[in-house]
């Protein structure tokens, strides 16, 4: 073989080695969004398994309120189906702008209630609601933090396919944008 073939081989050898790492990085980047999806999942299911417990204790003392509560019931069932979808494909971006409407809701329908409760302290004290309000707030400065992680992984997979020249095999494998939630 001449010294042209070899040169030749040896760039096809060094391209091929190259796009093996760049794709490794890429679903590493890729699955580390996976990771910090499900530190932000376990966080939604503990505020789920609260906010059911916590409306049935505020019907009667805030029947008045009905609609708030119910609001809260239907925002976390929304949370919840987008959350179910998220998890199966944390990096596409519309689930997780699906996700980003699912949580806004919820923040403001808790943020409602938890204004009523702050009107009344005994019942935010009272014994069927403080465990499940405590729940409640500690899981949300939780997904705060949570949340932060998520997006953070999402910039650097970002970052790392618009980089030339990993850019060139982005379409080739089928790496896409992530979505923020």
């Amino acid at each position: 073989m001449s010294l042209s073939g070899w040169t030749v081989l040896a760039l096809v050898a060094l391209l091929v080695f190259w796009a093996l790492g760049a794709y490794n990085r890429l679903v590493g980047l890729r699955q580390a969004i996976a990771a910090a999806w499900q530190q932000v999942h376990t966080l939604l299911r503990q505020r789920g398994d609260a906010v059911a417990p916590l409306v049935g204790a505020l019907r009667e003392p805030l029947a008045a309120e009905s609609a708030s509560l119910d609001a809260l019931l239907s925002a976390q069932a929304q949370v919840t189906a987008a959350a179910d979808a998220l998890g199966a494909r944390p990096a596409l971006p519309e689930l997780a702008g699906a996700m980003a409407k699912a949580e806004q809701a919820m923040t403001a329908s808790s943020s409602r209630v938890l204004a009523l409760l702050e009107l009344s302290p005994a019942l935010a004290g009272d014994e069927r609601v403080a465990p499940h309000l405590a729940t409640l707030k500690d899981t949300m400065t939780g997904l705060a933090f949570a949340r932060q992680l998520f997006n953070d992984a999402a910039q650097r997979y970002d970052e790392a396919i618009a980089q030339f020249p990993t850019r060139l095999l982005t379409g080739l494998f089928g790496f896409g944008a992530a979505g923020r939630i």
